[in-house]
């Protein structure tokens, strides 16, 4: 006989050598003779008649030489295995029951030592039962969970008498401390359930009540409870020379990362009734006060019945219960499952699955239908059949493969003691738990066992046959509950997670609401049927750890999330574009994180189309800041405005819809635009106090990046404020009149605090004004006089070259900007002596490169061959030749070399080294700063920047873009030496 046909409790009282039904096979007959041989004292001692004494013999040789475990037990002690043999089982076992609850004494070595050898006898009675077949599944189980519960009391007992020993808790019943003393004890999951396996650890969460605790001599109840909680752990779990008792396992408590490990009362309250999760729910379904202060914990379960069982019918709330398990895999008969490594706890067609399809069905109709808020497993099963909730040979299969999924669990776990769920890979280790069942034959016994794991498969998809399937192909990705799922980490780390461990933790930690995001239950269903494209779009970025902590960084600082959510999953390609950002642009990220409402844009089908035009920017600034009530709500609208249009712009160069050059040039367009629209909002701000300057002119001049159009997402902005106003005007016209110089130069100063002065938004733009006539020794502000003729007679060579990028972008009307832009481009087409002028610009170049030369091939302005050569070329080129043709200027770099080459100015065969080569740094050095801030470092830069890098450079890998950037650089320095001239460092400059 085996397991499979049936094992129910003998009805006779018998002794366990008389109530033997099952006798396993032994592992090999030399092992039986010699276990044998030891135990001889104890089979004398039962004194059984000869085939009675076979029997047993046969017996202990199959049970013991199969599982070392309980060989150990047995030969350490054989006068303890002849009293189990010769005592009815279940009468030892209450027995031993009612001795660990009144273990006592004042040492606690001594009474974790009277635990532990109870506990030895205990697992040695129930094991040998349970594999005679002398006692059946719910008895084992029960047996278990009721030792648990005395070991547990027994424990209570000692630390509260030992806490009232020192002063600092009033027992109100010597005999029982743990009455009323407002510490109590939930059991969770089996043990809450009467269902302990036989290695289980205990899931238990510890209560107090603060109000009704006898504390005294000033002791505090938090710190008193939390002490007395790790003193039974230590108790429970540590290893001695006795063994252990339990492990426990406290991370079913409301929010574990966070909370202590006793939680006061009101404090689970608040959380359950405010955060409480749906899995939560399925939890508390089995919970039970098991130890302490009983009425107290009953009341308070009592007092939570609304959060786990609603009123009606609760289809909502257990979509989120269904997505969890639609999450562990369902495979609808894809394939033959292998037995050898497969859990049977966890793994397809296992015991979890059977647990789950009882609970969620407790959940949808727990709240109306009292009857089905029972604990254990197979009688919810009998109570579904007979409301008719599911047909009666569901409940009879599901039954039958549930008490047998268990027996094999408690096999596996009897071999070595070990709380593992896992059939053993290798063939005589899966042999032994064969055999423990009773079989003869392992080929029957995995026969028998895909049979179950198909009953249970078919079933458990049946119950979610109508719901969207959520894990795809990706495999388990459970991150509800307090345990890793082991099939989980499998997936996580075949998507390419160096941690997933980490990653788990980092996920199941949305899950207790700690972020504002996740608080509603409505986000968290949402959240979790996004896991697994979630995961798998982070996954893809090659770089899923760090994306994966982005993301996480990104949900901390959401203000809502189901919008979100709910989108996301909606359109995947939003979804990878978000993951993309989060691997690759952690600059963007913040953005979105601080302004969810940014992707809406990205939603609009025209968002990918052409680029933004500066009326565009403008009429929607202009939008934006009519809403302002006040000059800092202005300032604080422009900086939303720009970080959202910034954000905009860099996901268009992320998704290969806008090259490097339109992306300097969108960005150029904005900061126009934002300085376009704040002069307003300045001049009225410095007219409140000192009145206008009526018949001025102004204009602001801009300079370097942003004048030549080739601006990044940390471009500072290069300015100049140019003024003029009639000769007869002395002063503004208001309360405290400034002269016309004087005006300028504040309202320069607010125009540069309204673009860089740090808000509750941020900062706009780092600006600087140093490329005015005479730098910092100069006024702020400069009169287009004094700037005509300090450009005529005072400007150094350097002061016009940067005066090449030089133009007006915001003005007080079209005559002035005309005025400046004219005598730009006389100065600029000045005649000018080659030669003179090739040696002051070579000459600069080596200034900058002792101050800032570098040999660094990604330090692509100052290295050699790099920007700020290409620049200067173009500059050279331009100063030399305007007078002759003075259609050759440009502000724009890329503009001016094309001009200089149709010209005859550039050979064609040095245009063909710079233009690429300027295309290719500032295609690298866009996406260098839309995704890092600070200096780039190559050895630190995250696997997805140098992707993106990649992609920008056109290479191969980046191995080869790192080569034909070297070679390029090269080239470059060489034209520039050859047109320009030699770049010698001074002696004793440099590094």
């Amino acid at each position: 006989m085996n397991v499979a046909e049936g094992s129910k409790t003998s009805g006779a009282a018998l002794r366990l050598c008389e109530a033997i039904r099952i006798v396993p096979q032994a592992a090999g007959s030399e092992a039986g003779a010699a276990l044998l041989a030891d135990l001889e004292p104890a089979l004398d001692a039962l004194s059984l008649d000869g085939d009675a004494r076979d029997r047993t013999s046969a017996f202990l040789a199959g049970a013991l030489t199969n599982a070392p475990f309980l060989r150990d037990l047995a030969c350490a002690d054989p006068e303890r295995l002849a009293g189990i043999l010769s005592s009815v089982p279940q009468a030892r076992v209450d027995r031993l029951i009612g001795e660990t609850r009144e273990v006592a004494g004042d040492d606690e070595a001594a009474v974790m030592a009277a635990l532990r050898r109870l506990k030895k006898d205990l697992a040695l009675t129930l094991a040998l039962a349970d594999i005679a077949g002398a006692l059946d599944l719910d008895a084992v189980t029960g047996s278990l969970s009721r030792f648990a519960d005395a070991t547990l009391t027994a424990a209570i007992r000692f630390c509260l008498r030992d806490l009232a020993r020192r002063g600092k808790f009033a027992i109100r019943d010597e005999a029982a401390p743990e009455r009323d003393c407002g510490f109590v004890i939930l059991a969770m999951g089996k043990y809450g359930a009467f269902e302990l396996n036989y290695s289980s650890d205990i899931d238990l969460i510890v209560l107090y009540d603060p109000e009704h605790a006898p504390v005294t001599g000033g002791a505090e109840a938090p710190v008193e409870f939390v002490r007395l909680t790790k003193r039974l752990v230590k108790i429970m779990g540590d290893r001695t020379a006795d063994g252990y008792v339990f492990r426990t396992d406290l991370r079913l408590r409301p929010d574990p990362g966070a909370t202590p490990l006793a939680m006061s009362i009101p404090a689970a309250l608040v959380y359950y009734e405010s955060l409480g999760q749906n899995w939560e729910r399925a939890a508390l379904i089995k919970a039970r006060a098991c130890a302490g202060d009983i009425p107290c914990g009953e009341s308070f379960l009592k007092e939570i019945v609304p959060f786990i069982w609603r009123k009606y019918l609760d289809y909502a709330s257990i979509a989120d219960v269904h997505s969890i398990k639609r999450q562990i895999h369902v495979h609808k008969g894809h394939g033959e499952i292998a037995v050898a490594g497969h859990n049977v706890k966890l793994g397809r067609g296992g015991i979890r699955e059977v647990e789950f399809f009882a609970q969620t069905q407790q959940l949808i109709a727990g709240g109306r239908i009292t009857e089905l808020r029972g604990r254990r497993t197979l009688d919810t099963l009998a109570t579904l059949a007979e409301l008719d909730w599911i047909a009666a040979d569901a409940r009879d299969e599901l039954t039958e493969t549930y008490r047998f999924l268990r027996c094999v669990e408690h096999r596996i776990q009897m071999v070595n003691d070990e709380q593992t769920h896992i059939l053993p890979a290798e063939e005589e280790a899966r042999a032994r738990v064969s055999r423990l069942m009773g079989y003869d034959d392992m080929g029957t016994f995995e026969s028998d066992l895909r049979t179950r794991f198909r009953i249970v498969q078919k079933h458990y998809s049946a119950l979610f046959e109508n719901e969207p399937e959520l894990a795809s192909d990706l495999g388990n990705l459970v991150f509800t509950g307090d345990d890793d799922d082991p099939e989980t980490l499998e997936t996580l780390s075949g998507l390419g997670y160096q941690r997933p461990k980490e990653a788990c933790k980092i996920i199941r930690a949305w899950h207790f609401g700690r972020y504002p995001a996740v608080r509603s239950s409505k986000a968290r269903e949402r959240l979790t049927e996004l896991h697994p494209v979630l995961v798998a779009a982070l996954a893809s970025t090659d770089n899923a750890d760090q994306a994966l902590l982005a993301f996480d960084g990104f949900l901390s600082k959401l203000p809502a999330g189901v919008q979100l959510f709910s989108l996301l999953r909606s359109n995947p390609q939003l979804l990878h574009l978000l993951a993309t950002v989060m691997g690759s642009a952690p600059r963007m990220g913040e953005v979105v994180s601080k302004r969810v409402h940014v992707l809406d844009a990205v939603m609009d089908p025209a968002f990918f189309g052409a680029m933004p035009t500066s009326a565009e920017f403008r009429a929607g600034l202009a939008r934006t800041l009519d809403l302002a009530r006040f000059y800092e709500d202005a300032l604080d609208r422009a900086r939303v405005f720009a970080q959202e249009q910034q954000f905009l712009i860099g996901i268009r160069l992320l998704s290969d819809t806008l090259t490097a050059h339109q992306v300097g040039e969108a960005l150029a367009r904005l900061a126009e635009s934002i300085i376009a629209g704040l002069m307003p909002f300045v001049m009225d701000h410095v007219a409140e106090n000192h009145g206008r300057l009526e018949s001025a002119d102004w204009a602001v001049l801009a300079m370097g990046k942003l004048g030549g159009r080739e601006m990044t997402a940390s471009s500072d902005l290069d300015l100049i404020l140019l003024y003029d106003h009639d000769e007869g005007t002395e002063e503004t016209d208001g309360k405290r009149p400034l002269a016309p110089s004087q005006y300028f130069i504040r309202l320069t100063q607010r125009l540069v605090s309204a673009l860089s002065a740090p808000t509750a938004e941020g900062r706009l733009y780092e600006v600087d004004f140093r490329l005015r006539p005479s730098g910092n020794a100069g006024p702020l502000a400069t009169r287009l006089s004094s700037f005509e003729a300090y450009q005529v007679s005072e400007a150094w060579t350097w002061e016009h070259m940067a005066l090449t990028r030089a133009r007006v972008i915001a003005s007080s009307g079209a005559a002035f900007k005309e005025r400046i832009e004219t005598h730009i481009g006389e100065t600029l087409a000045r005649p000018r002596e080659a030669g003179k002028i090739a040696a002051e610009v070579a000459a600069m170049r080596a200034r900058i490169e002792a101050e800032k030369g570098t040999k660094d091939i990604w330090d692509l302005k100052q290295v050699a061959g790099g920007l700020v050569d290409i620049e200067f070329i173009a500059q050279f080129l331009q100063l030399v030749h305007a007078a002759e043709r003075p259609e050759i200027l440009s502000q724009t770099t890329e503009t001016a070399l094309e001009r200089c080459r149709d010209a005859g100015y550039l050979a064609a065969g040095d245009a063909e080294v710079l233009i690429p080569a300027i295309r290719l740094y500032h295609a690298l050095t866009q996406v260098q700063r839309l995704t890092l801030e600070g200096a780039f470092k190559v050895d630190t830069v995250p696997r997805g920047v140098k992707e993106l890098l990649v992609h920008a450079g056109e290479a191969p890998d980046f191995a080869h873009l790192e080569h034909s950037m070297a070679e390029c650089q090269q080239r470059v320095r060489a034209i520039f030496e050859r047109l320009v001239g030699k770049v010698e460092i001074p002696a004793g400059q440099g590094g």
